[in-house]
């Protein structure tokens, strides 16, 4: 019950916090940025299966928050793990960045279309780890997680 505690105490401080005047437009243009940089770096890797593994890691947490952030256009709330959204492990390295920038182009498609609907950033959705997160916490948890772990392919 502590830790549970400490980690949602952790999640509005890191997550919530940073980001809760940001707009569609500022999350947009942000993660469109971070995903140029993520692509080009990737894309200098090694296609090593330690590097395959790192990056199926990387788009499934991407498409299981995008699968979150659908609940705000109407989509019933699935309650899963992100194990089913990692692409196939046989995947060649090319074919995975490729989907990383096609995974990172779908969450852009989703902010706009939230934009559109004049999606309630303040829409509280529940999180495996870290409990109820805003949509912007969403958005900010999915660019860190992004960012960190794509970090580790090299």
């Amino acid at each position: 019950m502590v830790l549970k505690t400490v980690k949602r105490a952790i999640s509005g401080l890191v997550l919530e916090r940073p980001v809760r005047n940001w707009t569609l437009d500022e999350f947009i243009a942000h993660l469109d940025r971070a995903g140029d940089g993520i692509a080009h770096h990737i894309a200098q890797a090694k296609g090593t299966d330690r590097n395959r593994a790192q990056l199926r890691h990387v788009i499934g947490i991407e498409r299981w928050s995008q699968r979150r952030l659908m609940v705000t256009l109407g989509d019933d709330l699935i309650i899963d793990e992100y194990d089913d959204y990692r692409p196939d492990a046989d995947m060649e390295w090319d074919a995975l960045c490729a989907e990383f920038q096609t995974t990172r182009a779908d969450t852009l498609s989703l902010l706009h279309s939230l934009a559109e609907v004049e999606a309630d950033l303040a829409r509280l959705i529940p999180h495996n780890q870290y409990g109820d997160l805003t949509v912007r916490g969403w958005l900010r948890y999915l660019d860190m997680h992004a960012n960190a772990e794509s970090r580790r392919i090299r």
